[in-house]
């Protein structure tokens, strides 16, 4: 079998494990095991499909055409292999955490929860190797459809709810900015096939137009700010398992969007839509730390980091298409060797953070930092595993997000060196917030990790925390150790994402990697060695301790404190840091930012004190363009929808008349 052939068998498969879930319903243990093991099985095919392509790319498939403008077309070159691949390690580990995780929602019909879960990675599938408009449509919504429901399966709730709904609204407006994209492709070539869309003759203007409606639409799904404020409620409300999906491959599929539209496409060759996304990247990626760091909602923390990364895979992807627009392939090709490391990297370890959020609440049913505590003894292994994605989101050397940060900032010194006289000046600049977002990063780490694993149980339920069952430990286990393997394996990664970008994007490809090293196509400017550091690092830890065995006072006797120094005074729990005054520096620094909401929602005149103003900022922090954007949508559609109700008469002879007006207009404008 060639490598679309088992992707098929591995969409069949997960189709089979989402109707068995459904079919077993009823029967709690039954649909969660065969939905997980079903679904990990699919995984394992789709992940051997990916590795098939990746070493040899198949031939297109076109399997049907019962539409004259729409042929079922699939094809897996070296971008579509990596994001199978991506989605179906995901969907691996997620299968197994699955399986107990699920168990506490026995009253809320699991079978409903693995019947989506298992539809959702399947037309996540179909939307990353189908190559006609129409049909990337058509899975498009359906997997936003199954993630509305994996979204709102807790529907008991107000907040889930509205969660829903404002993601249903963004994801279908995005939808729309898509679909009219490819409708301007469709008039100039009279087809919906991707081949040719690349060959099409479009004015400066359409193209414009195209990358416009392209970038805004999948940039909603992918949560770039301004578009981001769907994001911390659905994350929020959806069970840890889908979030997990939802964070790591699904935002994936609309990175994916970008790339294969404005870059594979279009050509990306103009200097203004590399600048653009550059500059949104780098307000995402400031914005998505900041409003984490005053968070106190374990999910909403990692929803927010989620928009902060994704800010740095733009900012990687801006700079490759600065590269291209000014004949540089060499920037070009770092830029987006730099976008797709840390895309994959980011698949690991925000998974790996929300599988560990999800343990946590499996066990102490809270999500609210300030009510945990002291769960590092408790529940060890879950700590080491939410330790290793913390280290990794905060690019921490060995772990795989320092290496992809690392070609970020490489990105940006060899694009710096160019004639443009605004490129020369946003580089350097963006380099220096990455360095300010990294900083940030890894404060949040310290906050999330240190509030929920370390210091005095503040809880009775953390009290009496104990280990998650070990289906859930493989889970993330998989994705810890893809976490490190992705670090120390730079040299064998990066050569490989540079066969795909040059395969896809026609970029000439370059050197990275020789050894143990890893360099941005010149090993004189920098180079890097992920084994190297590891060694030093252990050294680091490890003579210390010889030294002292081996030259050390050995009469000295030993001392043991019970509590820690509190400055003389008698040590109390109350003393201890919690996640509410660990970033209370951060929110004096900027509390501009965080002031806002607070200033949108409500006017001086009407607050009070400025402590109060401030203490109302901090506690709801969000982007002012989240009030601006989001009330007028949702005012609008509802207004749609009353206006709309107007010609529900409840006449079935009116609705046979919409009907076949519908299908004449259809009609004019296929034959025209």
């Amino acid at each position: 079998m060639d490598a679309i052939q088992l992707l098929l068998l591995s969409v069949t498969v997960f189709v089979i494990g989402a109707v068995a879930s459904l079919l077993l319903n009823g029967f709690d243990r039954a649909s969660r095991v065969i939905a997980g093991l079903i679904g990990a099985a699919a995984s394992l095919i789709g992940l051997i499909s990916a590795i098939q392509a990746a070493i040899r790319i198949p031939a297109p498939w076109i399997l049907f055409s019962p539409l004259p403008f729409g042929q079922f077309i699939l094809q897996m070159d070296g971008l579509s292999a990596l994001m199978v691949g991506m989605i179906c390690l995901l969907s691996l580990a997620v299968g197994f955490y699955s399986i107990s995780y699920t168990g506490q929602y026995i009253k809320q019909n699991t079978g409903l929860l693995g019947f989506f879960t298992n539809l959702f990675v399947a037309m996540m599938l179909f939307v990353v190797t189908v190559e006609n408009a129409f049909y990337f449509m058509v899975f498009w919504e359906m997997m936003t459809l199954a993630s509305y429901f994996l979204v709102t399966f807790e529907n008991g709730r107000k907040e889930t709810v509205q969660a829903g709904y404002l993601y249903m609204l963004i994801a279908h407006a995005g939808g729309m900015l898509i679909m009219l994209s490819f409708f301007i492709f469709f008039i100039t070539t009279g087809s919906f096939d991707f081949a040719l869309f690349r060959q099409a003759q479009l004015s400066p203007i359409l193209k414009d137009i195209i990358f416009l409606l392209a970038f805004l639409g999948f940039g909603a799904k992918a949560g770039m700010v301004p578009l981001h404020f769907w994001m911390p409620p659905a994350y929020s409300a959806a069970p840890s398992s889908s979030a997990a999906l939802m964070a790591s491959v699904m935002k994936k599929t609309a990175i994916y969007g970008i790339l294969r539209i404005c870059v594979d496409l279009l050509g990306g060759q103009v200097l203004w839509w590399g600048l653009l996304i550059l500059l949104i990247g780098a307000i995402s990626a400031v914005l998505g730390v900041l409003f984490a760091m005053s968070e106190r909602e374990i999910k909403r923390i990692l929803a927010y980091s989620s928009i902060e990364n994704v800010g740095i895979i733009l900012m990687g992807i801006g700079v490759g298409m600065i590269g291209i627009a000014t004949s540089r392939p060499t920037v070009g090709l770092i830029g987006f060797l730099a976008a797709l490391y840390h895309a994959l990297n980011h698949s690991f370890f925000k998974g790996l953070l929300f599988l560990g959020a999800g343990s946590v609440d499996y066990r102490i049913h809270t999500r609210n930092l300030n009510e945990m505590g002291g769960l590092g003894r408790l529940m060890p292994w879950t700590a080491l595993m939410f330790l290793v994605g913390g280290m990794s989101v905060a690019a921490i050397p060995p772990f795989n997000g320092f290496v992809s940060e690392w070609f970020t900032y490489q990105a940006f010194f060899t694009g710096s060196s160019g004639d443009d006289f605004i490129v020369r000046v946003a580089l350097p600049l963006c380099a220096a917030l990455l360095a300010l977002v990294g900083t940030l990063s890894a404060m949040v780490t310290i906050k999330m990790y240190g509030s929920a694993f370390t210091g005095p149980v503040r809880s009775e339920t953390s009290r009496q925390a104990s280990e998650v069952p070990s289906s859930m430990l493989t889970g993330m286990a998989l994705l810890g150790v893809g976490c490190i393997l992705l670090g120390l394996g730079a040299p064998l990664v990066a050569p490989y994402l540079v066969h795909v970008i040059s395969g896809t994007f026609d970029i000439p490809g370059a050197v990275v990697a020789r050894g143990t090293w890893v360099y941005a196509g010149n090993p004189v400017q920098g180079v890097l060695s992920m084994p190297m550091i590891l060694v030093l690092l252990l050294g680091l830890l490890f003579v210390p301790v010889i030294l002292i065995a081996l030259y050390g006072d050995r009469k000295a006797g030993t001392k043991t404190v019970s509590d820690p120094w509190a400055c003389g005074y008698g040590y109390s729990d109350k003393m201890s840091v919690t996640a509410s005054n660990f970033d209370q520096p951060i929110s004096v620094t900027f509390n501009v930012i965080y002031a806002l909401r607070s200033v949108v929602q409500k006017p001086f005149g009407a607050i009070g004190s400025w402590a109060k103003r401030m203490r109302d900022a901090i506690l709801n922090a969000e982007p002012v363009l989240e009030n601006i954007i989001k009330g007028p949508i949702t005012r609008s559609v509802s207004y749609a929808g009353r206006q709309i109700q107007a010609i529900q008469m409840g006449d079935i002879r009116m609705y046979c008349l919409y009907i076949v007006l519908t299908l004449i207009v259809l009609l004019i404008a296929i034959f025209r």
